[in-house]
């Protein structure tokens, strides 16, 4: 990382600490979802974030896969345990979003599952709006190119082997299915109460700096500093038709 984006993100901590002190103070209830396609950067965006932040009221949830019982819960409700309580921010790496893509892809649901997921997700998130909760949504996108550059970058890394499963190894051989499964989400589930951002994440670092700037952006807090904030790279843009259409890999 040049020393330029380091000094940027030195400010945007000091604003996500100003941020979680809004969160505590005001018991707010903040939900960042990040979803994307494999070796896209979820992990690394997450640590970024939560770096300076408090641990008692932050919390990264990224299930496993469900256990037997589980399969037989309302699909939600595993996801809804993990929920933030007044005053705390939760960041979902991965989310009830799977349904709509690696489940979808990788033949994890019946059709009958993949259509009732949209039929209940919006009733879902209009919920919990309605009860408060500050939803962001946001999809890290990455070319063919790039997804298969980091792929095996983890093969020979020594320290990214524990990133490696059997579901990365075939993303590459379905890049044009969980294209349109991406796809279909995003369209589909752009609610108005909870609507989607596409992150290009071509570049780790920028990308880091562009998505917590409009996780900022989006959030009230007080003593913001609008100026820093100010900056569109345009990295970070609304899941509309055109931008799918138009800026997707």
């Amino acid at each position: 990382m040049n020393k330029e984006n380091k000094k940027i993100l030195h400010h945007l901590y000091i604003e996500l600490v100003k941020l979680q002190k809004e969160v505590i103070s005001s018991e707010l209830k903040l939900l960042v979802i990040l979803e994307g396609r494999d070796t896209a950067g979820k992990d690394g965006t997450i640590k970024r974030i939560i770096k300076h932040l408090s641990p008692r009221d932050t919390r990264v949830v990224a299930l496993n896969k469900p256990s037997e019982r589980q399969e037989h819960l309302w699909y939600f409700q595993r996801y809804a345990n993990h929920l933030p309580a007044s005053g705390e921010f939760v960041l979902f790496n991965r989310s009830w979003y799977n349904r709509a893509g690696v489940e979808k892809v990788m033949g994890f649901c019946t059709p009958k599952e993949y259509k009732s997921f949209f039929g209940e997700v919006e009733s879902f998130e209009k919920m919990l709006v309605d009860a408060g909760f500050i939803i962001l949504k946001y999809y890290l996108d990455i070319s063919r190119e790039e997804q298969e550059k980091r792929l095996k970058a983890r093969e020979t890394d020594p320290l990214k082997q524990w990133k490696i499963s059997p579901i990365d190894t075939k993303a590459l051989h379905h890049w044009k299915d969980y294209s349109e499964a991406r796809n279909e989400m995003l369209l589909k589930t752009n609610f108005r109460h909870s609507p989607w951002f596409v992150v290009n994440a071509e570049e780790k670092d920028d990308a880091h700096i562009a998505l917590i700037t409009h996780l900022l952006k989006s959030v009230k807090y007080h003593g913001k500093k609008e100026k820093l904030l100010a900056d569109d790279t345009g990295l970070v843009y609304p899941a509309t038709p055109e931008n799918i259409r138009e800026k997707s890999y």
